[in-house]
């Protein structure tokens, strides 16, 4: 049975400045920080042969964002432009109020966005895209009114401890 999404994940060449990002700046906090190496079963897992890396896993509300600093095999530079027409991972969206304050805010905390909040058409919702330090899109999205896209998060327990219970 398919309970529903659990996280998103996205690899990067500085795991701390890219886990500071989603913390600052989107309020995400992190519930395990650990890594591995010398581990076949994970190899199998990820596809990868003498695979090791570093991984944080950080709430996000109603689902998690998962960040990987890959040591081996060695990551390829990434392209900070890479359009979203281009296969793989295309963005991922916060769901916000008033997109504007959040626009301004993220904006003066340096983060490049395509364009300013816009309305498409009537379209029931305001987007803009912009990029976190890796380059991958993130969008910001206010839907207006009452429509089935409307957004309020739920309220899951994520269990960084089980001790915690």
């Amino acid at each position: 049975m398919i309970l529903g999404l659990h996280h998103t994940a996205i690899a990067t060449c500085d795991i701390e400045r890219l886990a500071d990002f989603y913390i600052a700046q989107f309020g995400c906090k992190l519930l395990v920080a650990d890594g591995w190496s010398n581990a076949e079963d994970l190899d199998a897992i990820v596809g990868l042969r003498g695979s090791a890396a570093r991984f944080m896993l950080l709430d996000a509300g109603n689902q998690c964002i998962e960040l990987f600093e890959f040591t081996s095999p060695a990551p390829s530079a990434g392209d900070p432009d890479r359009p979203v027409s281009d296969p793989g991972f295309t963005h991922i969206c916060f769901a916000v109020h008033d997109i504007d304050a959040e626009f301004e805010r993220l904006s003066a905390a340096g983060m490049r966005f395509h364009t300013p909040p816009k309305r498409a058409g009537d379209r029931p919702f305001r987007a803009t895209y912009g990029r976190d330090p890796d380059g991958n899109v993130v969008e910001l999205l206010e839907i207006l009114g009452n429509h089935p896209f409307n957004y309020e998060p739920t309220c899951p327990r994520w269990q960084a401890d089980k001790n915690d219970q």
